[in-house]
């Protein structure tokens, strides 16, 4: 199916995916004439992940990262790390359960924010870039998330774009929203059988692999494979180590004592690692990096992968994980589409060469191809748009349960295999109670529950029915215990399913038996999720970030007010000079001047931290002074703007 197949039926809609990256964020838009990554503010394709707080307001995304070295200690990045771990760091402080909060100076106080609060500032600056770019509110969206993350990872992103206002149609897969748009106008497929892709993403902090299966119009996620500490941050940061000990034995300076001159080497070290990639050699050249020394370095690639050869060792793993649950060989996988920030260190493909025993592909845009897949997946999900039938085999998936209890019970969900999912990450998902069962009259009945893992990769308990029997037969595997009011599902390894990564099956018994139901009861279900945030909380974040929003628009407004009243200044003062010198008297323009200045001495003094309004007065009284010059006798209407500047002499 290609984008000129897609028949857009709203006017005025658009799907929208986004690739939230741990250093850097991609949004895409697929409009009436197809997918287009939308350009931030600086006219960039990427939006730096940061979040800045400076003295009065918030900075993100690319303003963000300008700021990041003004106000070090009160910048936030590396968001996709840190959402759903637990507190281990001495820089942040611990919640309630456990989780990272982030205590911030901003506007003259101390500020408490969960990361939740955090990434959900910056989902607010992506749909503010997104509305300025299709020039309309826009709430529907896809979003991407790694395949390793967890269930209340995955609910901590709903809850983040919740607050921003934005409403996710699916938290989909990075290396699926790859695969779909591989697959999605790919029309050269074999008829002879499925073929087989490697699809391998090496990003900033994480190394995600899965292996689809493609027919003609068709898609099916086979397996997942990932290690999700290891990435291109990593190899910077044995680059950082490695300067940092040779300029503390050439320089005597200890770098990491200064939290501005890491900042610095750690950016140098990135782009070092860049330079490698097409070079055999680099320098690394900083001036003034601590206690007013310039610095300079250099290193070969051959001794840069003989640095990180630890790092490349483990580039298999995940693949090797991939191939085995997908029941297949390396030789069996007809490309292997390689992608990620991280992706283009030459040793990388080296590795995978050795291992799949082929070149890898770059045909995909390494930057862009999980936020283009995303738009996609919003476009197919969306009801404002028509898209010719794309079957995707990677669907949600439920199972049912028929139980015996005669008062009420609780479900509790958790991860069978622990050791796959990253530190920190408890093992619990959560526990559903159900209950009470009216209509049971203190007997045994059949309860029937539906457990589903959704869209998001979500498990849930969708409901709950109790049917009073005119006929009790009979049950097979009944539970018969007086206290087996308790059932364990045991959800296992975030890993095992290809898709959703999580599979469901019940360990108690199910009701065999034959019986008629008379009456069927829903029975209410209540959640408790691990890690989960509570209504009350979620409206109070949302309260909090439309606070924090006004503040940051009334700062932005005061400084445009600020800047215009100061371009009147100088405009005013050259226009007096120059174009209508002639027609002021000397008085005249020694009291227009004398304004001018006592403004200006106003602006660069007191009137530096004022607000809006101040400034308003200011330059109206300022106009009001320059608006009529009297000359020879001649009333001249003096307007000073270029927009309404008229002239009539009488």
């Amino acid at each position: 199916m290609g984008l000129r197949e897609k028949v857009l039926v709203g006017q005025n809609e658009c799907g929208v995916g986004f690739d939230i990256g741990n250093e850097n964020c991609v949004i895409a838009a697929v409009k009436e004439r197809g997918v287009d990554v939308l350009l931030n503010d600086e006219s960039k394709r990427e939006t730096p992940a940061i979040v800045c707080f400076g003295e009065k307001q918030r900075f993100m995304g690319s303003a963000g990262a300008a700021s990041a070295m003004m106000h070090p200690r009160s910048t936030v990045s590396q968001l996709k790390r840190l959402i759903g771990r637990k507190f281990v760091e001495p820089q942040a402080c611990e919640g309630s359960d456990g989780e990272v909060l982030v205590r911030i100076k901003y506007a003259g106080g101390i500020h408490t924010f969960s990361i939740v609060q955090i990434i959900a500032m910056l989902f607010a600056h992506l749909k503010e870039i997104m509305e300025k770019n299709m020039g309309m509110p826009i709430s529907d969206c896809v979003i991407g998330v790694p395949s390793y993350f967890a269930d209340w990872q995955r609910r901590a992103y709903l809850n983040a774009a919740s607050i921003a206002g934005l409403k996710p149609l699916r938290l989909i897969h990075d290396c699926t929203a790859t695969a779909l748009s591989y697959g999605i106008y790919k029309s050269d497929f074999s008829n002879r059988g499925p073929t087989y892709i490697a699809f391998i993403d090496i990003g900033h902090c994480d190394t995600q692999v899965c292996i689809a299966s493609f027919k003609s119009g068709q898609m099916k996620i086979l397996s997942h494979g990932f290690d999700c500490n290891l990435g291109g941050r990593d190899f910077d940061e044995i680059l950082l180590v490695h300067f940092a000990e040779e300029f503390k034995q050439r320089y005597g300076m200890d770098v990491y004592s200064n939290t501005k001159a890491s900042l610095r080497l750690r950016a140098a070290c990135e782009k070092l690692k860049k330079i490698l990639s097409a070079n055999v050699e680099a320098p690394l050249n900083i001036e003034c990096l601590m206690d007013k020394k310039d610095v300079e370095g250099r290193i070969k690639r051959e001794e840069f992968e003989k640095l990180v050869s630890g790092l490349l060792e483990r580039i298999t793993a995940p693949c090797k994980k991939a191939l085995a649950d997908a029941r297949l060989s390396a030789e069996s996988i007809h490309s292997i589409e390689l992608v990620g920030s991280g992706s283009r260190i030459p040793a990388i493909s080296k590795m995978l060469v050795t291992f799949f025993g082929r070149e890898p592909s770059r045909k995909l845009n390494a930057s862009e191809c999980v936020a283009r897949g995303c738009a996609l997946q919003c476009a197919m999900l969306s009801p404002a748009f028509r898209v010719r039938e794309y079957e995707d085999l990677t669907v949600c998936c439920s199972q049912k349960a028929s139980l015996r209890r005669s008062s009420s019970f609780y479900l509790e969900s958790f991860y069978a295999n622990a050791d796959v999912l990253p530190l920190d990450t408890s093992v619990n998902i959560g526990s559903f109670m159900i209950g009470p069962l009216k209509g049971s009259h203190g007997e045994k009945t059949r309860v029937k529950v539906r457990i589903q893992l959704n869209l998001h990769g979500i498990v849930s308990v969708d409901s709950a029915t109790l049917a009073e029997d005119n006929a009790h037969s009979s049950v097979a595997g009944e539970d018969t215990g007086q206290n087996a009011e308790r059932v364990k599902s045991d959800f296992t390894s975030v890993n095992d399913h290809p898709e959703n990564d999580i599979s469901a099956s019940l360990t108690s018994a199910h009701d065999m038996g034959r019986e008629r139901a008379i009456k069927k009861h829903k029975i209410l279900v209540n959640a408790k999720i691990e890690g989960g945030i509570t209504e009350v909380d979620l409206t109070e974040y949302k309260e909090k970030e439309a606070q924090l929003s006004q503040q940051d628009r009334i700062v932005e407004q005061t400084k445009e007010r600020k800047n215009a009243l100061e371009s009147h200044v100088y405009e005013t003062r050259n226009k007096l000079l120059n174009t209508y010198g002639s027609f002021a008297s000397d008085s005249e323009r020694e009291g227009i001047s004398m304004s001018l200045q006592q403004t200006q001495d106003w602006l660069y003094d007191e009137g530096d931290d004022e607000i809006e309004n101040a400034y308003d007065l200011k330059l109206n009284d300022l106009k009001k002074v320059s608006f009529f010059c009297f000359t020879f006798s001649n009333i001249v209407p003096f307007f000073l703007s270029d927009d309404d500047c008229l002239f009539n002499s009488l």
